[in-house]
């Protein structure tokens, strides 16, 4: 079948031939009411392959909840006829995904070559990491953390003037192979720091005085998978020993409330955590990097999508943070910034009284590593596009959240710890 579909794929007018292996999937977004209901959604999935998008596994799912999962062609009809069967509120997200992912490609930017409006493969981000170092020598420097399980150099952009003494930030995107507008921001993030450093006063001020760690892509492996094999890749690359399955969620892949609640033991889920904390090259390159470096990382952000939420700890726990008031107080105003430009509403709060737990996040361990400012962004939209968001939004998405991450960036300037 996989061979037939390759062959097909080739005099095949979608951008992608893989797109093909989509075509007449669809997206729902059902409304439970109560266990029933969530009991129906279990024996759905139990029956049959269900992507959940939204919560990212089955066992998160509560009555009053609303949620987005991806099925097969096959199963739709049967999956209509059951909601329908049991009065379950619902509605179709996404009625071909082979077209919606066709259509994630509408930017006008006619470049064949890297560019900021357009999602970039994983070869000319490379390439661009370079690029943007060599014209950039006074503010930029590139170094590699580690590689991943495939043997790609995990390349690490440090911005900022240089200085004594500095503190920094460190941001990453990328996390979730198939998020693509979040790599999409980390590169966005690194133009304007370099375009507007010596015009805009606040970009100004924050690269005199703290350096900026940028991971553009944590997930290379996955994120390349998405690109030539499976657009849905969530986890990263590696084996399973004695499971078929392959890869781990890197977010549930980190030594905080470690595969607890939120997370799935079973190789073959979504939301694996791994053999152990730390069992991922990927993970564990950060984690080192940023134990490393404890005594200047003051921030810890890190850009997922999608929901437009503004996350900060726990998620591996509903208690709250010991600078709960301050993290909330700093997530509203950071919210109140991204929506001056466009309007885009996004919720704040603890992950797991926000949206769900989930143990095993790369924020909640950074938080317990002593660094106090911690927060996960979850970008646009809200479920229309979900994943494939297309190129023609990625500038503004990129616009507004700069708005909020300098927000935070000059509020963790001005409380130096």
């Amino acid at each position: 079948m996989w061979a037939f579909l390759v062959l097909l794929g080739a005099a095949a007018v979608s951008a992608y031939p893989h797109n093909l292996a989509f075509d007449g999937h669809k997206v729902f977004r059902v409304i439970l009411q109560n266990e029933g209901q969530v009991e129906i959604i279990n024996s759905l999935a139990s029956k049959m392959q269900v992507d959940f998008w939204q919560p990212d596994y089955i066992t998160l799912v509560k009555p009053k909840m609303q949620v987005d999962f991806r099925v097969e062609a096959d199963k739709v009809f049967e999956v209509e006829y059951l909601l329908k069967e049991n009065k379950v509120e619902y509605r179709v997200l996404i009625n071909n995904l082979k077209t919606a992912l066709d259509a994630q490609f509408d930017s006008k930017a006619r470049s064949t070559s890297h560019s900021y409006e357009k999602y970039n493969t994983w070869e000319k981000i490379a390439a661009w990491t370079e690029d943007i170092t060599a014209q950039n020598p006074d503010l930029v420097s590139r170094s590699v953390i580690g590689e991943t399980y495939e043997g790609r150099p995990m390349y690490l952009l440090k911005l900022g003037k240089s200085g004594t003494n500095k503190k920094a930030i460190f941001m990453d995107c990328g996390f979730h192979a198939r998020e693509w507008i979040s790599p999409a921001f980390c590169q966005w993030f690194v133009k304007e720091a370099v375009e507007t450093y010596g015009k805009d006063n606040v970009m100004t001020r924050l690269l005199n005085n703290l350096d900026f760690y940028v991971l553009p892509v944590l997930n290379i492996d996955g994120y390349v998978y998405t690109w030539t094999n499976d657009r849905m890749w969530r986890k990263t690359r590696s084996k399973n020993s004695g499971s078929f399955c392959i890869g781990t969620d890197p977010n549930r892949n980190f030594d905080a409330g470690w595969c607890s609640m939120g997370a799935s033991g079973r190789p073959c889920d979504s939301t694996y955590c791994g053999s152990a904390p730390e069992s991922e090259k990927e993970t564990k390159a950060l984690a080192d990097f940023i134990r490393e470096h404890l005594s200047t990382i003051k921030a810890y952000l890190t850009i997922h999508s999608y929901s437009q939420l503004l996350l900060f700890p726990y998620s591996y726990t509903y208690k709250y943070p010991e600078n709960y008031e301050e993290l909330n107080s700093i997530a509203s105003a950071a919210a109140k910034q991204l929506a001056t430009l466009y309007n885009t509403k996004y919720t704040y709060g603890p992950g797991a009284t926000t949206i769900y737990p989930a143990a095993g996040g790369s924020d909640d361990w950074a938080y317990d590593q002593g660094i106090k400012y911690s927060f996960t962004f979850e970008l646009r939209d809200t479920g229309y596009y979900g994943f494939l968001l297309p190129e023609s939004q990625i500038k503004p998405t990129c616009e507004e959240t700069l708005l909020a991450v300098k927000y935070i960036a000059n509020y963790v300037l001005d409380h130096l710890y």
